[in-house]
Order: structure tokens, then C-alpha cells, then sequence
């Protein structure tokens, strides 16, 4: 007898063409949720986190804080935390290899609970990434750590005070030391430090908390305090999501506004957006428009750490530059792996030379339509601008990269006037 179970693998089905035209609201930010969620585990005391995305990443969280011991309710954007009774120090593999945030779990369970055994952390497979800069913070602050099984072993007693340089500026090794500090009351100082949105947002959060966070510069001065209080937040607009629907609306020649948007978080990304040719209005506090249709200029680009031009819009970039009237060059310096989209797009037609950690792009006419698989998150979201402006159909699959960090994407570039689907079939076991 044949048992029929969903064992989903959907895609996505694009005809290229349409120009995109109207209003679409941005989500919140994936990157500035999770390490706030991460933060209900410092405090016995209810928490509200407001904005919230509906993706893959975000269930993966609540189902880690779950796992822990934390009451978790998710409900329209909202999460609902508390975590007064947290009976496990324990972050499963199976969860932990999923997505490379859960590893901000081992910072507030060592300041909570001293103690904190966590696997080593998965994600998109874009580089090294590796978590040296975390671990060194903990261990200046008193903490012992061992690596067997293929799990980190933490414990500390009684955390002490740090002075740290980062070697390298690392987001989440920063959030995971401002959280192993927020519950040590003696000053603590860290230099060259992350500074994009999405830490600041953590910040905000744990000033709300009862931690006291001096920035200067790429420095941060930290009192901790034993008893941190519970926090009602709104999470910030995700600035990658609103940049990926600023370029699709720009390379199909349309006339895109970006509502619930925070425009200086997006700095670099518009001048660059500019530079290509497009109009850029802003349209009050939290509303852009992004208008096309005239020639696309060729681009320099350069990943850094904000404020510079994002590593998480290298991609996207790329393809407005395959259609670019010349020839553009971007260099990648966050990440070493971060080219793996070119293959997929030279099935397209795109003509791209790669020189180490620098792409040259030769600028043509149109792409073709074709079947390309995604290689992590944001290599999905250029594939899929791919298709946009691709002649005939585009056949984009492995698109559960996609859904760890974009809400919806398919259904918001649809209301713009996109031609995508999102395919979906079961298959049958025996």
C-alpha cells in the first residue's frame, strides 16, 4: 500500500517582462529580531517584540527558546516571550545547524544561567564565518570553554569585567558580547565594534532592559545589571528586503513605493541606486520611490561594514548590473564564499568574469529565461530579480533559502505586477 505525505520542495515559476508598479509594505528586519529574541532569555520578566517577520529563521528561533524552557507565543507579527523559567542550557545540533543566529543563544544563557552547550551554528554555506571573535569575549570574562562532539561547552561563574578589541567587526559577535555582558555591573569596554541597524536595535532593546551602553565611535561601554527588566519593542524595517524591492522596481523599468521603510538605514543603497540611473524620492519618514525605465548605468561596488555598501545586496546588485549599459565591477570583502550566484546567472545568459574576490560584469541587453537553484538566502532574491527581467520563463528552485529571510517575496512582487508562482508538489513514498 502507497502512503502519499507533503514532502514539499516548492519553486518558483517567473515570466520575465512586467514592469512593477504600486505600493508594497516592508517587513520587519530577520537580522535585528533574532538576537532580540535571543535577549527575552536575560530577563524573568514578559516581553513583547512587535514587527516580527513570519519566516523559516524566526520558527527556527521560537522553536529553540522553546526547546529551553521559554513560553513563546507568535501571533500577527507579534512575539510574546517570557522567560522566567528557562530549565535548559541545552541548544540542540538539529536546530543550531539550521541557521548561524541561534549561536547568540550562548551569550545570555551564560549571563543568566552560567552555563551553555550549543552546537556549532549552520546557515548559508557563504564562508567561514567563524565564531573565534565570540569565544575570545567570553573567555576574557572568565568563561571556561571545551569543543567536543561537535558542541561548545561553556561555564562560567562569575563573569568579570572585559576590555576587548575585536580583530575582526563581526555583528554577531558583537550582540553575543553585549549580551554576556548586560548582567555584569562592572564597566566593561569593546572596540571596533559592529555598528549596523540591526545591533543598534539590540542595543535599544537592552538600554530598555536596564543595561547602560555608551557608543562612541566603534566603541562601547557596557554596565550590566543583575536584575534587567522585561520590554515591549518594535523591531526596525528590514533594509535588505526594502533594497531587493527597490532594484527589482528599478531594473523592470517601474515605479515602485516602499512603504514602512527607514531610509537612513538604507545610505549606501540608494546612492548606488542613483548612480544606476534611478529616481530616488523619499516621500516622508518611512516611504520611498523608486522609479526606472531609462538607461542603467554600469557600478563600482565594494562590500564593507556599514555604513558602507552592504554584503547582503551584493547579489542583487549583480544582476542590475548584467543588464547595465557597460561594464560594472563589484568586489566582495565581507565573505569569501559569496560568489555562488555567478554560476546560476551565467545559465542566464549573464556574462561575468571572476577574479578573485572581485566580479566583473559585462553589461547586456537581457537575460534568458532558464531552471537555476539557489545557493544560500540573498543568492535566491538575485535569482529571482533574475527572472524578472529575463525573456521567457525562469525556473528558480531550492527556495527554502529564501523563505529563512524574505516574507512573502513572490506575493509582494505579484501585487507590483511580477508574473511569479510559487510551485508546490507532494511526493509519493512508499
Amino acid at each position: 500500500m502507497t502512503n502519499t505525505t507533503l514532502s514539499d520542495s516548492d519553486f518558483f515559476l517567473i515570466r520575465g517582462g512586467e514592469r512593477l508598479k504600486g505600493t508594497v509594505r516592508v517587513s520587519g528586519s530577520k537580522n535585528a529580531s533574532l538576537p532580540i529574541m535571543m535577549a527575552t532569555l536575560l530577563t524573568e520578566e514578559p516581553c513583547v517584540i512587535r514587527n516580527v517577520p513570519i519566516l523559516l529563521d524566526v520558527k527556527n528561533a521560537i522553536e529553540l527558546l522553546e526547546i529551553l524552557g521559554v513560553d513563546v507565543k507568535f501571533e500577527n507579527h507579534t512575539v510574546y516571550v517570557e522567560a522566567k523559567n528557562v530549565g535548559s542550557y541545552f541548544a540542540p545540533d538539529y536546530v543550531v545547524r539550521r541557521m548561524r543566529a541561534s549561536i547568540l543563544v550562548a551569550g545570555p544563557l551564560l549571563a543568566r544561567l552560567g552555563r551553555a552547550v550549543v552546537g556549532m551554528p549552520g546557515g548559508c554555506s557563504i564562508g567561514a564565518r567563524s565564531i573565534d571573535q565570540h569565544l575570545k569575549v567570553f573567555e576574557k570574562g572568565g568563561t571556561t570553554i571545551n569543543v567536543k562532539g561537535g558542541y561548545i561547552h561553556m561555564e562560567v561563574e562569575n563573569i568579570r569585567p572585559v576590555e576587548h578589541t575585536f580583530e575582526v567587526i563581526t555583528v554577531t559577535g558583537t550582540e553575543n558580547a553585549l549580551m554576556f555582558l548586560s548582567r555584569c555591573e562592572k564597566r566593561s569596554v569593546l572596540r571596533n565594534v559592529a555598528l549596523e541597524p540591526e545591533v543598534m536595535d539590540l542595543v535599544e532593546v537592552l538600554r530598555k532592559m536596564g543595561v547602560e551602553i555608551e557608543v562612541e565611535g566603534r566603541t562601547m561601554i557596557i554596565r550590566g545589571n543583575e536584575d534587567l527588566r522585561g520590554f515591549d519593542h518594535t523591531v526596525i524595517p528590514d533594509r535588505i528586503e526594502a533594497g531587493t524591492l527597490a532594484v527589482a522596481g528599478f531594473i523592470t523599468g517601474g515605479d515602485v513605493v516602499l512603504e514602512g521603510v527607514c531610509p537612513k538605514h538604507m545610505g549606501s543603497q540608494l546612492e548606488k541606486l542613483k548612480e544606476a540611473g534611478a529616481t530616488v524620492e523619499l516621500l516622508g519618514l518611512d516611504r520611498i520611490r523608486v522609479i526606472g525605465g531609462g538607461k542603467i548605468n554600469p557600478l563600482e561596488i565594494s562590500t564593507s561594514e556599514y555604513p558602507g555598501f552592504p554584503t547582503d545586496m551584493q547579489a542583487q546588485f549583480m544582476v542590475l548590473c548584467c543588464i547595465a549599459d557597460g561594464i560594472s565591477q563589484i568586489t566582495e570583502n565581507i565573505f569569501e564564499n559569496r560568489f555562488q550566484h555567478v554560476n546560476e546567472l551565467q545559465r542566464m545568459g549573464a556574462r561575468i568574469s571572476l577574479r578573485g574576490k572581485t566580479a566583473i560584469v559585462f553589461g547586456q541587453d537581457r537575460l534568458s529565461g532558464a531552471e537555476v537553484f539557489s545557493t544560500d538566502l540573498r543568492a535566491s532574491a538575485s535569482l529571482v530579480l533574475a527572472g524578472l527581467v529575463a525573456e521567457g520563463t525562469t525556473i528558480v528552485r531550492e527556495i527554502y533559502h529564501l523563505d529563512r529571510g524574505y516574507e512573502r517575496l513572490e506575493e509582494k512582487l505579484k501585487s507590483l505586477g511580477a508574473c511569479i508562482e510559487r510551485v508546490t508538489y507532494a511526493r509519493s513514498t512508499g
